[in-house]
């Protein structure tokens, strides 16, 4: 009956296992992710104890048993800290796994050395093993150790609860839960029925309630990570609500904008704040009503706000309603004063409008950079690529059989830096790695293209200027594809490969071979220009091999003066 218990227990938590992983996320904290992978481990245990014909059996059971409960401890201690938003210090998390880590390896010596046990025996009586164990000073300091650990969680969970009102109290009761059953569990559910322990099903009941705990987790990221550091303490505010209208979040600025989100706590129904739920409610029926009416106006005081309502995504799934307010007085003021003074505010209007193209240009520049910051490269790449392209449509606009405008020019140009805007998502291990790619790490790195696309694409979503949307949308997406239909994301071939992406190509491998990076040096531009022009007809667009050639000077020019 007992070992039924342990084996049924093991299957659960290898299905739910299964499925947390089936609904990954990569909002999810790490530490849920080390806890679904370590609870079946140690619910493996459990049943080989059961099942142990000798001493040695046993031990090999009690030491996968012990993974539990060193680390498993530390993991959903890691965890609840996180969830409750409490940063500790990378030395104290490093400390702690360095501390668990030593109490496993005293684990490890039972049967060798008195450390964790000073002696343990089998025996057999009346056909039964029956185990006698004599607990050494390791023994004790593992009891503290998960007392601590407890502790820890507890005291986080009830200060997050009473002082942190951007922590979701839903959460709060579900990690409390599973807490107290492990605590029960593992201090009190020993030996309750014929020498059953209670601790595989604590284990499974809490994979359940983390279950609960991560399918919403990512609704309380009002932004993506890289948006926003960028938003956070910007001038424009964002709240968000699910689609029962319960409060999920918002960023200082839309706090200071509307200050009655400081009486709601996260996944407190907006209507427990009249004045905020009066205006809300207004706004939601009718962005309901039609997606286009999304843009309100708002009077606070001597302020005029604009509020912006949109779906909250995560991923392609709808999951709420997104706020974005932007303080709108001067442009209110600019309109009140149109009818009667046009002619005097033409200009000030032209001066707001490159100021407001100037702080978006600077915005992308600023992701883009922040990009390349996780690089592997020396800097400088979107830089350098950009003046390449630059230099290559100079050559092409004194070709009068180059069948391109002014307008398509300055927008290549103005896109060339959002090129590897979708290399945010590739994970750090993988993009700065100091060597080749393995086959399945270059398959990874390759998503940046799509998921650089998509990243444009959210940017610039609404923007009046199409042509340039689609434009630098292109050259996120294309610019790895090759003439001969060999390149990615989608083996494009030929002139079915935009011609934005097709010059950004030139720039971009260009660049690559010159430049010094960490795991290579730079290439003499001989060596370099022999790898281009090898390309030409295969890589490259061979219609484009003329205006390379002509750049080629400048180019060297331009790469000489930087190293």
């Amino acid at each position: 009956m007992i070992t039924v218990f342990y084996i049924s227990m093991l299957v659960l938590s290898l299905i739910l296992t299964t499925l947390y992983f089936a609904l990954w996320h990569k909002h999810f904290d790490i530490h849920f992710t080390l806890i679904f992978v370590f609870i079946p481990l140690a619910n493996l245990g459990y049943p080989m104890m059961s099942m142990a014909e000798n001493l040695q059996d046993y031990i090999i059971a009690q030491k996968i048993v012990y993974i539990g409960g060193c680390f498993l401890n530390l993991f959903i201690t890691l965890a609840v800290l996180s969830l409750c938003r409490i940063k500790i210090p990378r030395i104290v998390s490093v400390g702690m796994f360095v501390f668990s880590t030593l109490v496993y390896s005293s684990v490890l010596s039972i049967g060798y050395m008195p450390l964790f046990y000073n002696s343990v025996e089998l025996d057999h009586v009346n056909g039964s093993a029956v185990v006698h164990k004599e607990y050494g000073l390791m023994h004790t300091v593992f009891i503290v150790m998960t007392i601590c650990y407890f502790l820890i969680s507890f005291i986080a969970m009830i200060y997050s609860f009473i002082r942190k009102k951007n922590v979701s109290r839903k959460s709060i009761y579900l990690m409390f839960i599973p807490v107290m059953v492990a605590m029960i569990s593992h201090f009190f559910g020993r030996n309750l029925i014929d020498g059953m322990e209670l601790m595989p099903f604590a284990y499974v009941f809490a994979q359940v309630m983390y279950l609960l705990i991560v399918e919403r987790t990512c609704l309380y990221d009002i932004t993506d990570t890289t948006a926003d550091s960028l938003v956070q303490n910007g001038d424009k505010g964002i709240v968000s609500f699910d689609f029962r209208l319960n409060y999920l979040g918002s960023n200082g600025t839309a706090r200071t904008i509307l200050p009655e989100l400081d009486t709601l706590t996260v996944d407190k129904p907006a209507a427990y704040s009249e004045e905020l739920y009066k205006d809300l409610d207004v706004w939601i029926k009718r962005f309901g009503e039609d997606e286009n009416d999304n843009k309100f106006m708002y009077r606070k005081g001597d302020r005029t706000y604009q509020i912006d309502v949109n779906y909250l995504y995560d991923g392609k799934q709808k999951r709420g309603y997104q706020l974005l307010i932007t303080d709108d007085t001067e442009n209110q003021k600019y309109i009140n004063l149109l009818n009667t003074y046009n002619s005097d505010l033409k200009e000030q209007v032209e001066e707001k409008t490159r100021s407001i193209v100037e702080m978006h240009d600077k915005l992308i520049l600023g992701m883009a950079t922040m990009v390349e910051s996780r690089d592997n490269s020396t800097g400088g790449h979107i830089r350098r690529t950009s003046d390449v392209v630059r230099m290559l449509i100079d050559e092409m606009k004194n070709d009068d059989m180059a069948d391109i405008d002014d307008e398509f020019c300055e927008d290549i140009i103005k896109a060339a830096p959002m090129h590897d805007l979708g290399k945010i998502a590739v994970d750090d291990a993988i993009l700065r790695k100091p060597g080749r790619f393995t086959d399945e790490e270059f398959e990874i790195m390759k998503t940046h293209a799509a998921e650089g696309a998509r990243i444009v694409h959210t940017i610039l979503e609404g923007t009046d200027d199409i042509r340039f949307h689609i434009i630098a949308e292109n050259v996120a997406h294309y610019h790895h594809e090759r003439w001969d239909g060999s390149g990615y994301p989608d083996g494009l071939k030929g002139t079915e490969i935009p011609l934005e992406a097709r010059i950004m190509a030139i720039a971009d491998v260009y660049d690559a071979l010159v430049s010094k990076r960490v795991y290579k040096e730079s290439m003499s531009f001989e060596q370099a220009d022999r790898i281009i022009m090898e390309g030409m007809g295969k890589h490259f667009d061979k219609s484009l091999e003329k205006y390379y050639v002509s750049a080629r000077p400048r180019l060297e020019e331009y790469y000489s003066s930087h190293e």
